[in-house]
C-alpha cells in the first residue's frame, strides 16, 4: 500500500512539475523582471536598508523586520540543507545554475506578491489577515480561485512546512547522535506548540531572534569549512556552469545526470527552498505594520536572496568542493558527510543542530500560513482544531519515509503556485502601478 502511495504521489508530482509549470514560474518572474525595470536589481541595496525602518501607528501586527524573520524562518528550513543535497546528487552541479536562476528571477515575484498582500489585506479577529487568496478574490476578482489557493496552503502545510521538517531532523539525528525519530518528532511537537500558541506576535519575536542566529551560525560554520578549501572552489564554480547547459555523465558512486534533470530539480528544489511564487511568503507580509505596501514588498524580497544567494549557495559550495557527492551518498546524509570530510565530527554536529533549528523555525513559520489558510475557508474558530492537527503531524512526519514526503511537498507546492501565478499575471499592472508611485518620491 506504501509503495502504490509512493508511485502515485511521485507519478503526480513529475506532472504538476512538467514544463509548464517551471515555464509559468520562471516566465512569470522573467516578465514581472522585464515590467518592474529590473526591480530587484536596483533597488536591493534600498531594500536592506529599509529592513529596520520602523513604521509607528500604522496597521499592521509586527515590524518590517519580525515580519521578514517570520517569513525567513518558514523558507530557511532543511531545503537549504537537503533540498540542496537531493538536487545535486539527482540534477548535478547544474542544479545549483537553476536553483540561482530561480532565485534571481523570484525576487521579483517575491516583491509583487508582498505589494499585493499588503494592498489587499483586512483585519480580522487576530490582526491582519493577508495573502494570495484575499488579493485573487478581492483584486482579481475570482472568490473561487482564492478559496483553492487557501485549500492548497492548508494542504501544503503539512507537507512543505512540517513533515519535510520533522523528517529531514529526525533522520539526521538519528545518524548522528543515534536518537530514535519518534524521540525527536515528540519533542519538536513540545517546542512546537509552546511558540504557536500565542499568535503572530510571538511566533514575529521568536522567529526576531533565532532566524538571525541560526542563518549566522550555519553561513559562518560553511565559510570556515570554504576558507580551508579555498582552491577547490573555482573548480567547483566551473562544475556549476558546464553542467548547467551540458549532462553530466556518471562517476563513482553519482549516477550521472541530463540537463533536463538538472532544470528540473534545480527549480523545483530552489523553489521548495525560496517559496517564491507559491505565496505562502505574503501571508507574513499583510501583518507588517505599514501604510505603503511597496515598503513591505521591498524588505520581503530580501528574503529569496538570504534564502537562495545566500544560504542555499553556501551549502552548494561546501558539497562541491568535498568528494562525498560523488560517492553515492544519500541526499538526507550529503550535507553532513561534506561538512565531515574538512571538520570531522564536528562538522556532522553543525549540520545536525542546524538541520534542527531551521526546521524548527519552518514549522513556526508555516504553521501560521495555515492558520491564515484555515481562517479564510472555515472561520476563526477552525484555527484552534487545525494546531491540534499540526502538531500531531510533526510526529507522524519524523518517522515516514523521506522520498515519499518529498514528493507529497513537490505536489503541493505546485498546487499552490499555479492560482497565485494565475493571480500575479492578472494583478501584474497593479503592482506596476504601486512601484511607479512609490519611486516617484
Amino acid at each position: 500500500m506504501t509503495d502504490s502511495l509512493a508511485t502515485l504521489v511521485a507519478t503526480l508530482s513529475s506532472w504538476v512539475w512538467g514544463p509548464p509549470m517551471l515555464t509559468l514560474l520562471v516566465g512569470t518572474g522573467l516578465y514581472l523582471t522585464i515590467l518592474l525595470k529590473g526591480l530587484q536589481f536596483r533597488a536591493l541595496p534600498a531594500a536592506f536598508r529599509l529592513v529596520f525602518h520602523k513604521e509607528h501607528g500604522d496597521d499592521g501586527d509586527i515590524s518590517h523586520f519580525a515580519a521578514l524573520m517570520t517569513a525567513l524562518a518558514a523558507t530557511v528550513g532543511i531545503g537549504n540543507i537537503v533540498g540542496v543535497a537531493t538536487a545535486i546528487s539527482v540534477g548535478g552541479p547544474g542544479a545549483v545554475f537553476w536553483m540561482w536562476m530561480t532565485g534571481l528571477v523570484g525576487m521579483v515575484t517575491k516583491y509583487s506578491e508582498a505589494v499585493l498582500a499588503v494592498k489587499y489585506r483586512e483585519k480580522g479577529e487576530h490582526g491582519m489577515r493577508g495573502g494570495p487568496m484575499y488579493y485573487i478574490s478581492k483584486g482579481a476578482g475570482l472568490p473561487w480561485l482564492g478559496w483553492l489557493f487557501a485549500l492548497f496552503t492548508a494542504m501544503a502545510t503539512f507537507g512543505i512546512g512540517n513533515m519535510t521538517q520533522a523528517n529531514a531532523t529526525a533522520k539526521i539525528f538519528e545518524a548522528t547522535f543515534h536518537i530514535q525519530p519518534w524521540i525527536t518528532g515528540v519533542v519538536l511537537m513540545i517546542l512546537t506548540a509552546l511558540v504557536i500558541l500565542g499568535g503572530i506576535r510571538s511566533i514575529g519575536k521568536f522567529t526576531s531572534f533565532l532566524v538571525p542566529v541560526m542563518i549566522f551560525g550555519y553561513v559562518g560554520a560553511a565559510l570556515v569549512v570554504l576558507a580551508l578549501n579555498i582552491a577547490e572552489i573555482p573548480a567547483a564554480f566551473g562544475l556549476i556552469f558546464h553542467h548547467a547547459f551540458s549532462p553530466i555523465a556518471a562517476s563513482g558512486g553519482f549516477a550521472g545526470a541530463t540537463i533536463a534533470a538538472a532544470m528540473r530539480f534545480g527549480i523545483a528544489r530552489g523553489v521548495f527552498s525560496n517559496e517564491s511564487g507559491l505565496g505562502s511568503a505574503p501571508i507574513a507580509a499583510a501583518a507588517a505594520r505599514t501604510q505603503d505596501p511597496v515598503k513591505q514588498a521591498l524588505v520581503s524580497m530580501t528574503q529569496t536572496f538570504i534564502d537562495t544567494l545566500v544560504v542555499c549557495t553556501m551549502t552548494a559550495l561546501v558539497i562541491l568542493t568535498a568528494t562525498p557527492w560523488t560517492q553515492g551518498i544519500s541526499p538526507g546524509q550529503l550535507t553532513s558527510a561534506s561538512f565531515a570530510e574538512t571538520l570531522g565530527a564536528t562538522g556532522e554536529i553543525i549540520v545536525a543542530v542546524s538541520t534542527s533549528l531551521f526546521a524548527y523555525s519552518t514549522l513556526i513559520g508555516w504553521n501560521y500560513y495555515g492558520e491564515k489558510a484555515i481562517e479564510y475557508l472555515m472561520g476563526s474558530r477552525a484555527i484552534r482544531i487545525y494546531r491540534i492537527f499540526f502538531i500531531a503531524a510533526v510526529v507522524v512526519g519524523a518517522m515516514l519515509n523521506l522520498e515519499l514526503v518529498w514528493n507529497i511537498s513537490d505536489l503541493m507546492n505546485g498546487m499552490m503556485a499555479l492560482p497565485n501565478l494565475i493571480g500575479l499575471l492578472l494583478l501584474s499592472k497593479v503592482v506596476k502601478a504601486e512601484t511607479d508611485r512609490y519611486f516617484k518620491f
